[in-house]
């Protein structure tokens, strides 16, 4: 008996270890691509939708240190000031002798399950900005129980794609007016899961919270390029990513059993991502002068990605398109 418990206490250690090494020797130890100049995005207007935590939060810390002027659009504006504030302590911090080379903060409410918030956000936002540069779609919700938005959309398909549907086209005029300007989607490798179902996109006869995420993920993917082939010709670049597995509050709908909280703890920290290298994708196509011009791509690792078939098919992308359009009133 002995033994055997010291052979399984030896077994965990080894395998604790193998997980510490994985953690800082292997693909975690991948270099960062958000060291740019500091004055990189000086003169720049960046929104950010759901920039309060996880992915959001670290492009709007990274994008600020390169001195961009950065919206944060939060649904809750309480915990959105509150992150706020701790950003802006920790640009100082790293600010030192030469605080004016970071850029400004602003914040202000965006509930995307709300047709009514985006509207009145966007025209607070046309009357108050004379220009915005890039327009970041962060903002997501994650495998949650069936629930329907304000104005009874599904909530996954509702927040995910037409919340940031009607959030773009609203300020598409801006951003044709600030060109070169940049749109950045932030979408899931889950959308290989996923499938659009023009017979049942509000899941009403149907629901499965995983497929019904994965389908809003392929309808970002769908939508952006969509939107690049619209945009032909503006010098208004739009692209897509996927950030990877990223240790984010966005699972917070997953249920994880008491007793295998530890071992999950463990597990994400060994091989998930953490914000700041989830974000590294987001961060390069707001900012980097590499894919000036890119547009209706799609992007892993700061790295151009093959889609499969059923993410490249127009036909599908335009009567989306489409479908959307009527859905958020913009035709009815």
């Amino acid at each position: 008996m002995a033994v055997a418990t010291a052979a399984a206490l030896l077994a965990a250690l080894g395998g604790a270890l193998w997980l510490v090494s994985r953690r800082f020797v292997g693909s975690r130890a991948q270099r960062l691509h958000g060291h740019g100049d500091p004055g990189l995005m000086h003169g720049k207007t960046v929104l950010i939708t759901g920039a309060n935590s996880g992915l959001g939060r670290a492009t709007a810390a990274e994008l600020l240190r390169l001195g961009a002027r950065v919206i944060m659009g939060c649904r809750d504006r309480a915990r959105a000031e509150e992150a706020a504030g701790q950003l802006r302590r920790e640009l100082a911090q790293a600010a030192g002798p030469a605080p004016d080379a970071a850029g400004e903060l602003i914040v202000k409410e965006l509930d995307l399950a709300s047709l009514r918030s985006v509207r009145a956000f966007c025209q607070e936002l046309l009357q108050e900005e004379p220009r915005l540069d890039v327009l970041i779609n962060n903002a997501g919700i994650f495998q949650c129980p069936y629930m329907k938005t304000e104005d009874g959309f599904e909530m996954q398909f509702g927040v995910n794609h037409l919340g940031h549907f009607l959030l773009t086209h609203l300020l598409l005029g801006l951003l044709k007016s600030s060109a070169p300007s940049r749109i950045v989607v932030v979408s899931s490798k889950l959308y290989k899961y996923g499938d659009i179902n023009f017979e049942d996109l509000n899941s009403e006869q149907s629901y499965n919270k995983s497929f019904c995420y994965s389908r809003s993920k392929l309808a970002n993917i769908l939508f952006t390029r969509e939107l690049a082939r619209r945009l032909e010709g503006t010098n208004v670049t739009v692209n897509v990513l996927h950030p990877g597995i990223v240790r984010t509050n966005l699972g917070r709908h997953i249920h994880i059993p008491l007793l295998a909280r530890p071992l999950f703890s463990l597990v994400s920290w060994a091989f998930f991502k953490s914000p700041l290298e989830g974000a590294q994708t987001s961060i390069y196509l707001a900012s980097s002068p590499e894919v000036e011009g890119v547009s209706g791509r799609y992007f892993g690792d700061c790295k151009e990605e093959e889609l499969l078939p059923k993410a490249m098919d127009e036909s599908v992308a335009r009567k989306l398109w489409d479908i959307s359009e009527v859905m958020v009133g913009i035709l009815k």
